[in-house]
């Protein structure tokens, strides 16, 4: 089946983590939430560490996403404090969008390389998210300038459902017009990304260049490590070619 359409995944593919921003984030959350709740920072920053991993074990175990909300949930729960509904708000709101202050990056030549699909194919993005929902990344894609050649987002906080899940790429591929059969995605996680457009009939690029663990052992039919090798194939790849 030819390719009709191209899906980016967004952490670890169009965006990278910068250890900084992302410890930064977890302690700004901490502070906040101690300060709401009146106990030691060193307490807050436990709880969140937990909730951390609780949206993970939902994730892998349940294959959906959880929201701020939940995560200050958990938190407050584990410290056995109740919150009023306006300061529970408050503190979700401040979970989500504390990563437009303290961002990832986007990977070298992510633009071009989404710039450039676009100028052949609709393109659309599939995520995964966490504690910072798909409202923030699609912030995050607009303020850097990719949202005018995205046709479609899809983000699994929204979705109820997150990859592989096979939701994640059907309505994807009806808001982009093709089936998904038609469908190249690219990402960094073989049993996400890859799995699920191999699913589904799809065309499977792992994205090596931030996330290189699976680059010897994928079952994707294509590997790059860096977007110039991406460009570099693209008119081969709209081509049909191996």
């Amino acid at each position: 089946m030819s390719i009709r359409a191209v899906t980016f995944d967004f952490w670890g593919t169009l965006y990278r983590e910068i250890e900084a921003s992302g410890g930064i984030r977890m302690r700004r959350r901490a502070l906040a939430l101690a300060g709401a709740a009146g106990v030691a920072l060193e307490d807050a920053e436990r709880v969140l560490l937990d909730a951390t991993r609780a949206f993970g074990h939902v994730h892998v175990a349940e294959q959906r996403t959880l929201t701020p909300r939940d995560a200050v949930h958990l938190a407050t729960t584990a410290l056995g404090t109740t919150l009023s509904g306006k300061v529970v708000d408050e503190l979700a709101d401040f979970f989500a969008t504390i990563i437009l202050e303290h961002p990832p990056v986007p990977v070298e030549d992510a633009l071009d390389a989404v710039r450039a699909a676009a100028a052949r194919v609709p393109v659309g993005i599939i995520s995964d998210t966490g504690i910072s929902p798909g409202s923030s990344l699609r912030a995050l894609l607009e303020r850097d300038g990719f949202m005018p050649h995205l046709r479609c987002l899809t983000f699994s906080d929204e979705v109820g459902v997150s990859k592989p899940q096979a939701l994640m790429f059907t309505r994807t591929a009806d808001a982009l017009g093709v089936a998904p059969d038609e469908l190249l995605h690219l990402g960094d996680l073989e049993y996400t990304d890859i799995a699920g457009v191999r699913a589904l009939g799809g065309t499977a690029g792992l994205f090596a260049g931030v996330n290189a663990r699976f680059k010897e052992e994928t079952r994707a039919g294509h590997v790059f490590t860096s977007w110039r090798e991406f460009m570099g194939q693209l008119d081969r790849l709209m081509a049909g070619g191996d």
